[in-house]
């Protein structure tokens, strides 16, 4: 069987965050209930074509998905496995926010086969949380990591967040430390990206944003602290201790097949890629209509055009360059034989010329592997910007 991972799209929260250009928003009680009952019609709806997968992986995201009211999270994940075929040990995924999470609903989480938590935190510094637009204080973020390890969540990633306005070498060091502390098993540590649309694009001109140099000392620290206290770097922004990796995202990274369920949720199956719609109401109306008779007869093509949009039939160059920028994200590199089984041609016969002038450089290592140097991973968006010769 084929193995898919599936990612449930969440998109409520209590007020967005400054930086957050998702798909998200506050919504009432009455919307999150029929939201709700669309998610498990279209994951009944769509499983139809996904008889032949296999599931390794489930991740709920957002938004804030902890916002549901308690057993929402229990009826979702029965619905799926109900109508999908499951791994023995799949890794299943819940992001949660402080602030939204009680000791009951990590129970039910727990007991619906969570396995894993991912936990907002992004800053231990009070004030910075407040500069964020974050609801929770670094109290509350205490509060709930105690409360997940109390009721035997042994998975936990926490998210960290640099380069965040007014924050300091000294601030960002005070919040490793606090992190480290808790000795979550996982940690993701981003740099903050001004994104189009956002509160913090719209006042850039008068927040205190970091210089690059100062961006640049973040983040050299979180490479080095998190390697001396164990944590092994898998992929550029994402650290773990040892059988602690996440499974979900390196299926992305290596572009496994994926599906996605709820408004704007993407998806990539078998080279095509794919986004649900965006709008509530076209996408209420997309699920309302489905019809299994027809959509049996006609294929997940029609399915796909009358739920989805950006609809993208990957070319074998569109596929090459994924498969080379989003395998260099990891540590690991790209394996040379995985290229060939892919593509039918070896990795030197495309890239050659590029791949020689990048090693020259210093950097990527090419042996059996083509991986970033220490070098290439500081420099990454420059180094993978060179395997795009398809789309130029």
């Amino acid at each position: 069987m084929r193995r898919l991972s599936i990612y449930l799209h969440i998109p409520f929260c209590v007020r967005k965050c400054r930086y957050c250009d998702f798909l998200s928003y506050p919504a009432g009680e009455e919307e999150q209930e029929t939201y709700l009952s669309l998610l498990l019609t279209e994951i009944e709806q769509q499983s139809f074509f996904y008889k032949e997968h296999q599931v390794i992986s489930v991740f709920i995201g957002g938004g804030t998905p902890s916002i549901l009211k308690l057993n929402a999270i229990e009826t979702l994940l029965e619905k799926l496995k109900q109508n999908f075929t499951f791994t023995e040990t799949p890794e299943i995924t819940i992001e949660v926010n402080p602030g939204t999470v009680t000791k009951e609903k990590l129970a039910s989480y727990l007991r619906a086969g969570i396995n894993r938590l991912s936990i907002g935190l992004q800053s231990a510094s009070d004030e910075e949380l407040t500069m964020l637009g974050r609801i929770h204080d670094y109290a509350a973020f205490c509060h709930t990591y105690e409360m997940a390890r109390e009721v035997g969540f042994q998975n936990i990633n926490v998210d960290l967040m640099s380069a965040i306005p007014g924050q300091t070498l000294a601030s960002y060091q005070e919040t490793l430390q606090k992190v480290l502390a808790l000795a979550p098993e996982h940690i993701s540590a981003y740099s903050l990206i001004l994104e189009e649309g956002t509160w913090f694009y719209e006042h850039k001109e008068q927040l205190p944003f970091l210089s690059e140099e100062e961006d640049r000392m973040l983040y050299e620290l979180t490479g080095s602290q998190l390697a001396a206290h164990g944590y092994h770097r898998y992929e550029i922004s994402n650290y773990a201790k040892d059988g602690y990796e996440c499974i979900h995202n390196k299926v992305y990274w290596q572009r496994g097949d994926y599906v996605g369920f709820g408004m704007g949720a993407a998806s990539m199956v078998e080279d095509i890629r794919w986004n649900n719609k965006r709008d509530f109401k076209e996408y209420a109306l997309a699920v309302q209509t489905f019809s299994i008779r027809k959509d049996m007869i006609e294929g997940m093509q029609a399915s796909r055009s009358r739920l989805g949009e950006n609809i993208q039939y990957l070319t074998v160059g569109e596929q090459m360059e994924e498969f080379m920028f989003l395998g260099l994200r990891l540590t690991a590199g790209i394996e040379k034989a995985a290229f060939y089984w892919k593509f039918g041609v070896s990795i030197e016969s495309v890239y050659g010329e590029v791949l020689a002038q990048l090693e020259k450089d210093g950097l990527l290592m090419i042996d059996d592997y083509v991986r970033l140097t220490p070098l290439g991973m500081d420099i990454s968006n420059y180094v993978m910007g060179q395997f795009l010769i398809f789309s130029c």
